[in-house]
């Protein structure tokens, strides 16, 4: 068992059972203190119905539904990124600020990439 973290020892269902219930306080977390995050739940919750529309088979399917996820899943880590860094500090210094950017250069990567999945799928649809 490690000792500096005992929340490390849990196995089988029970360690199974802890991650989600930290996975559904971290979802809880971010939608209800990120702006962000809720804006792109309402995208996904808008585009996925429509990507069954919009996909001519499943791989374009897969592709829009991704796209959607990885949104999320990129503006999830650059929260924890967000929340870390405001806990150490709010004074201002570089490195911090560097950190916050890139956390959101990946955001804005992950929504090009996004936008990029979407339009190529459009355009295959309507072209």
């Amino acid at each position: 068992m490690n000792v500096a973290n005992p929340g490390k020892g849990r196995k089988g269902l029970s360690r199974i059972v802890h991650a989600m219930a930290c996975s559904a306080a971290g979802l809880s977390a971010a939608f209800k203190g990120e702006r962000a995050f809720r804006q792109e739940v309402l995208l996904a919750v808008v585009l996925a119905p429509l990507a069954f529309w919009v996909a001519l088979d499943w791989r374009e399917l897969a592709l829009l539904m991704g796209s959607l996820l990885i949104v999320l899943i990129v503006e999830l880590l650059n929260s924890g990124i967000e929340a870390a860094i405001d806990r150490i500090s709010f004074e201002q210094h570089e490195l911090s600020r560097r950190a916050k950017d890139m956390g959101s250069a990946a955001v804005l990567m992950a929504l090009v990439l996004c936008g990029l999945t979407w339009g190529l799928a459009l355009w295959a649809r309507f072209a």
